[in-house]
């Protein structure tokens, strides 16, 4: 019979799916009251204004979000890796300026959009692999290509516009159509939502960009390729944020050295306000997405309440503070709860 020491008594401790499904409830009930507060703002001015929620109300609501929801799918994979995209906007302007130059050529919209989306591949792994390869932090690189990309845009573009008279008929007609109330860009951008999503629960290269967020040294440790998963996750997000560019062309029929100036704050507002924690390794894409909408929301529940527009930046920065401030009280709540816990089990 084999007899035990104390020393190599086994020893009770919490499983790590304890602790994961915590912390998934805890930023489930966020989303949920996310989308509360959604629900509860459009019921209101509803009732404020009969005719918001029309066929064409609705769809100009969905309008206005998609390109936002788009570029906060990208954005939220990096920024649960523990970093940041602050070049989003400028990438955004100029894969839509791209595909606006092609197209005037007489080139074909599908062509067009896959040049967009590779030209944000190319943007997204340059971050990357400074990023991830050259140990430089995030927030500086990306502020970096920032600037770098708009100045490209800039000295490209120059004083030129694309406007909906110099795209094809077609094109535009696909950013302003769709099926009753729900635009075709909203279904695109829905595809792309629930593809991430399962790809983030489903895989195990998804569910590493948590661990990576969560504890990077730990994950090394584990095996996880850290470098190739940040490398990944930059690429993601230049690829969809190419897509938007493409799609933001579509829906708008006007770019010019301006267009996504400024964009890259409003992106990472409906990431921390969707639940997405900016340090790392907790969200979801399904609670950016409800970020996003509700951002987006503000512009059109304003006008329609008689309210004046000059305060939806306001509201805006007031959202992303609040977030920051529950974000902050969650961690430690969960951080003593799960204390508590491992005392109990030791």
């Amino acid at each position: 019979m084999t007899v035990t020491t104390p020393e190599q008594a086994p020893v009770a401790e919490v499983p790590k799916e304890g602790a994961t499904r915590l912390v998934d409830r805890v930023f489930k009930m966020r989303e949920l009251a996310i989308l509360i507060v959604f629900l509860v703002m459009i019921a209101v001015t509803q009732a404020g204004n009969s005719e918001f929620l029309t066929e064409q109300g609705i769809k100009d609501l969905l309008l206005n979000a998609t390109i936002l929801v788009l570029v906060a799918v990208g954005q939220s994979l990096v920024v649960i890796t523990r970093n940041v995209d602050l070049s989003v906007g400028s990438t955004l302007g100029i894969t839509a300026f791209a595909a606006g130059t092609y197209l005037q050529g007489g080139g074909d919209p599908v062509v067009a959009v896959v040049l967009a989306v590779l030209l944000g591949v190319g943007f997204g792994l340059l971050n990357g692999l400074l990023v991830s390869l050259g140990q430089v932090p995030a927030l500086v690189v990306t502020l970096g290509t920032l600037y770098i990309i708009r100045g490209i845009d800039s000295i490209w573009v120059g004083s030129r516009q694309i406007t909906a008279a110099d795209l094809p008929d077609g094109f535009v007609d696909f950013g302003s159509g769709g099926v009753s109330a729900v635009p075709y860009l909203a279904l695109i951008a829905l595809a792309v939502l629930v593809a991430t999503a399962y790809y983030l629960k489903h895989y195990g290269s998804g569910r590493e960009l948590y661990a990576l967020g969560s504890n990077p040294e730990a994950a090394r440790l584990a095996g996880i390729p850290v470098r190739k998963r940040i490398l990944a996750a930059y690429t993601f997000c230049g690829a969809v944020t190419g897509l938007a560019g493409a799609m933001y062309l579509a829906r708008f029929g006007n770019v010019d050295s301006g267009t996504g100036s400024g964009y890259e704050l409003t992106v990472v507002s409906a990431v921390v306000v969707g639940g997405v924690v900016f340090t790392g390794g907790s969200g979801s894409v399904y609670g950016a997405a409800l970020g996003a909408m509700l951002l987006t929301s503000i512009n059109s529940v304003l006008p329609a309440l008689g309210v004046s527009s000059v305060w939806v930046l306001a509201i805006n920065g007031i959202l992303l503070i609040l977030a920051i401030a529950v974000d902050r009280i969650v961690a430690l709540r969960v951080a003593s709860a799960l204390k508590k816990r491992n005392a109990r089990h030791a």
